[in-house]
């Protein structure tokens, strides 16, 4: 059951769990609307790499794996925020960027496949000891996720 409520009409919602019952991914087809950008924050990318079989128009979209700092956050754990998906969204330049926005095209509108790192999980079952977005990229569960999202194909491609 998708948290966010059910999809638009002619959309759909899966989720990505792992064996310990985490979600690591979901896909959220018919999406009508994209991302706001109501601040700018720091931000890193940790990954990227296209995605040539979702290209529109001769523009192929992006896996990317990204973070945010909040320089106004007191608590360590909302200072920094790190997410992975697809994007078609245009590469941040300079120090600062939009909040994190993985949205792309998937006609007739929008989708969203993503799916977040936490430092701070204490997942039973997940990888120990993983706490910098560096390391979870050597984690099977990083590897595995960036697989799944990096296979989404439309039907009959």
């Amino acid at each position: 059951m998708d948290p966010a409520g059910p999809p638009a009409e002619g959309g759909v919602f899966v989720a990505l769990v792992s064996d310990y019952g985490k979600t690591m991914a979901t896909l959220r087809t018919g999406m009508t609307s994209g991302a706001e950008c109501p601040e700018k924050l720091p931000f890193m990318v940790y990954d990227t790499e296209p995605v040539p079989a979702l290209a529109q128009g001769g523009e192929a979209p992006r896996f990317v794996y990204e973070g945010r700092t909040d320089p106004a956050a007191s608590d360590p754990s909302r200072a920094m925020t790190f997410g992975y998906g697809i994007t078609s969204e245009p590469e941040p330049f300079g120090d600062t960027a939009c909040p994190i926005s993985h949205f792309f095209t998937w006609p007739p509108n929008r989708a969203m496949f993503s799916g977040v790192y936490d430092p701070f999980d204490t997942t039973p079952g997940a990888p120990k000891n993983v706490d910098t977005p560096e390391v979870y990229m050597d984690t099977t569960e990083y590897k595995d996720v960036k697989q799944a999202i990096m296979s989404l194909r439309p039907a009959g491609k």
